[in-house]
């Protein structure tokens, strides 16, 4: 299994070096030269199996000769071993044919702990055969910096910085970043919002002199292991309401594209998947380009759903790709064009395309506090704002003929202030996560600037 780069021009890599490797040194993402597909009788023996035996199945085509089979299915296994649910990843029935996929039951509460648990015991293991260390860098809108550093916290193989928005996550996404003690990690409050953290972050691996000098590697979804993992509770869920002899459809909450992606690729793979909904806050650039081709940064809007305050959805540029029949060409024009004119638009054909595969909404503030409270009173479950964004998002566009999942990404802890306001009620934390507020935090405020953060990081791994 070999990937290729959005861009056309950075070399062909394994799966080993493009997990290492994070954002193509073209500026482009890495995608696999061709994807496997799983035949109607596969996906039809997946049913019963656990979740590990299910990831096992599906991810093991991409990852080539990087790891034995036995190698791979104890990564699998220590990856999930510390989930609090049996399944990883239950179904709840919300009402007919409408189901809830909990992607919340990992160390941080939050569907990141799928890809990032995966990714740090592959790391460790890679880097362990090749007596190496790295430096990780990731960019954070609240939920991808804590799974990361829980992973990551204490291996003797990783430096991990990450950057989140000074005041723009939740003060338990906060907390989970900023209270690990491990010499290891570094919590970064940059002066900026998610999109500054992520341009930064591209700016450092484009500098090929400081990358390479600090061994940087990336694990934001701009990783393309990210996106293998969550290709797994597509499955997973699906086989469990009846796939392959049943169609069914997805509704992801999402800013930086990954998750749906992830769903895309599960669809390119053979599940039967007929509609997947993107679920946008107010910070609605992929509705807008879903719906009408016009693809353009607006200001960044602070919500009730911080991990999707994005603009710049990074892992949009992979859709594009294959819309585009993998023409890198295009690909570099369109990425061109955002840089310099703030966005582009989509020619009428590729638009097409985009509509036969995705749907979109765009929810307010205000009903997004109203689902929560809906859902509270009707069901008993208790949401987060992202996964209340997805289920107004799947209530208003569901197709009652076709099963309905969709993605639950966060535990409704995580952000307490949310919940007071929609309902009056602070949901608590988990009980392994009680003492979280009575630790002493440790983070390092920076400015929105490229050298500063490059010292600082050369700094903190020579010392």
């Amino acid at each position: 299994m070999q990937y290729i780069s959005t861009r056309g021009t950075a070399p062909e890599l394994s799966f080993e070096d493009t997990m290492l490797t994070g954002l193509a040194r073209d500026g482009g993402l890495y995608v696999p030269k061709s994807v496997p597909m799983m035949c109607p009788a596969d996906i039809k023996a997946l049913q019963g199996l656990s979740y590990e035996e299910t990831a096992f199945r599906v991810m093991r085509p991409f990852v080539g000769n990087t790891f034995t089979d036995e190698t791979f299915f104890e990564i699998i296994e220590a990856s999930y071993k510390n989930f609090s649910h049996f399944a990883r990843a239950p179904l709840v029935q919300l009402n007919s044919n409408h189901f809830l996929l909990e992607l919340f039951h990992g160390p941080t509460l939050a569907f990141k702990d799928f890809a990032m648990q995966l990714i740090g015991q592959m790391f460790q293991v890679i880097l362990r055969n090749h007596g190496e260390r790295i430096t990780i860098v990731g960019a954070t809108s609240g939920d991808t910096g804590s799974a990361a550093i829980e992973a990551f916290r204490g291996l003797d193989t990783v430096d991990v910085f990450i950057l989140y928005p000074h005041g723009r996550v939740s003060e338990v996404q906060r907390r989970q970043m900023s209270t690990p003690m491990e010499s290891n990690v570094h919590a970064l409050a940059l002066d900026g919002n998610f999109d500054d953290c992520q341009a930064r972050l591209k700016d450092m691996f484009n500098d090929f002199e400081f990358r390479d000098g600090v061994r940087l590697a990336g694990v934001n979804s701009i990783n393309w292991a990210r996106v293998l993992a969550q290709v797994v509770y597509y499955f997973s869920s699906a086989v469990s309401l009846g796939a392959p002899d049943q169609k069914v459809n997805f509704t992801v909450p999402t800013g930086n594209f990954g998750d749906v992606f992830a769903g895309y690729i599960a669809k390119r793979m053979g599940l039967p998947i007929e509609k997947l909904i993107v679920a946008t806050n107010q910070n609605d650039i992929l509705h807008r380009c879903i719906s009408t081709g016009e693809y353009r940064k607006h200001e960044v809007l602070q919500s009730y759903s911080p991990s999707m305050d994005i603009q710049v959805s990074s892992n949009f540029e992979r859709a594009l790709f294959d819309l585009h029949d993998r023409d890198s060409q295009a690909i570099c024009e369109l990425m061109d064009e955002l840089q310099n004119q703030g966005g582009f638009t989509l020619s009428k054909a590729i638009l097409n395309n985009l509509q036969h595969h995705f749907s979109s909404s765009t929810v307010s503030e205000k009903q997004t506090l109203k689902m929560i409270q809906v859902i509270s009173q009707t069901s008993g479950e208790i949401l987060c704002p992202h996964s209340a964004i997805g289920v107004y998002a799947a209530q208003k566009l569901h197709d009652k003929e076709i099963p309905m999942i969709t993605l639950a990404t966060a535990h409704p802890a995580k952000f307490p202030d949310a919940l007071e306001k929609a309902n009056g009620l602070r949901a608590a934390l988990p009980g392994r996560m009680a003492e979280l507020y009575q630790k002493p935090e440790r983070v390092t405020k920076v400015d929105n600037n490229l050298e500063i953060l490059k010292n600082l990081i050369q700094d903190r791994i020579n010392s």
